[in-house]
């Protein structure tokens, strides 16, 4: 029975994934490329993870939202590293149908938590600067464990939605994914079914996860910009507008390139165009956000030595 669920009532029960590039000079060069991006992902994310687990200091809200943060883009850089490096080692990149959905969730799940729990540390930084005395009571750990049990929930069932819309497609024609992966857009326009409840919804889901996320993130940043004009000082306003620089600049890269990715491509060209943004936000901003947090913080760099002289000795 969960077999037949899964493959559908398709004719289709594998899919093809054409990959990146089909120009044969540039899938060596490509295929170390991602290898190195990879490495650099899964070792960046998993060192700031051990440091914030191993070091006392950094067991404060802020990094244990960091640790969250890290954990996702570890997990996310398994969800679309192996079949991409593939694509360019391999003719025919075959995924099964129930592996292709597989994907889409663990997908969508990854990316609808980062969103929530960026929106967390966004709420973290307006606590710590604007109510620094309540800080302590405001910012609990059973307050940040809830809030990112509901970061994962709230992830949970959005990819819920975006996996179960997309099994209610049937795939009859072409198999061959316009795509590295197995993503909403690719997959839609393979179904030789309607396809107007899964477009309503994902944009209603899609809609609504960043509206949420991103206004409850300009509002803390407004009403931090506000605290900082009108109350702080000179020095300690510097102070405060210097822990939310990273949190910023990670911010603008994911939405920025996440909205550019997921805009409804109009034309062959718009595919391509939305291949290569999908190329800075699904493997870039993994690898940049442990940078972004380590580069000039006082408390990673001390953490780092704490832990190298601990194992040198």
């Amino acid at each position: 029975m969960l077999k037949r669920t899964m493959e559908n009532d398709s004719s289709v029960t594998q899919f093809i994934l054409k990959g990146l590039t089909d120009q044969p000079e540039l899938q060596l060069p490509l295929f170390f490329l991602f290898l190195v991006n990879c490495a650099v992902t899964v070792v960046g994310n998993m060192s700031l993870i051990v440091l914030i687990f191993l070091n006392l200091h950094l067991h404060t809200p802020m990094y244990f939202f960091l640790f969250n943060l890290s954990f996702i883009d570890f997990c996310y850089s398994f969800v679309c590293t192996p079949k991409m490096l593939l694509c360019f080692v391999s003719e025919g990149n075959i995924i099964s149908f129930a592996g292709c959905m597989t994907q889409l969730f663990f997908l969508c799940f990854f990316v609808n938590s980062e969103c929530y729990v960026l929106t967390a540390m966004a709420y973290d930084r307006y606590v710590a600067i604007c109510q620094p005395l309540l800080y302590g009571v405001i910012m609990s750990p059973r307050v940040c464990s809830l809030l990112m049990l509901g970061s994962y929930l709230m992830g949970f069932a959005g990819a819920m939605v975006h996996t179960g819309c997309m099994m209610r497609l049937s795939f009859c024609d072409s198999n061959i994914i316009n795509h590295y992966m197995c993503d909403i857009f690719p997959l839609l326009q393979l179904s030789c079914s309607s396809t107007y409840v899964n477009e309503l919804v994902s944009s209603v889901v899609v809609v609504t996860v960043v509206s949420v996320s991103s206004l409850m993130i300009l509002i803390s940043y407004a009403l931090i910009l506000y605290n900082v004009i009108h109350r702080s000082s000179a020095k300690g306003s510097s102070k405060a507008m210097s822990t939310c620089g990273s949190h910023i600049l990670t911010v603008g890269l994911f939405y920025g390139f996440g909205l550019l990715t997921h805009i409804k491509p109009s034309s062959p060209g718009s595919v391509t165009q939305g291949k290569f943004f999908s190329v800075f936000c699904n493997f870039g901003v993994p690898m940049l956000n442990p940078l972004i947090y380590s580069f000039r913080n006082k408390d990673v760099k001390l953490a780092l030595k704490r832990t190298l002289k601990r194992i040198t000795n």
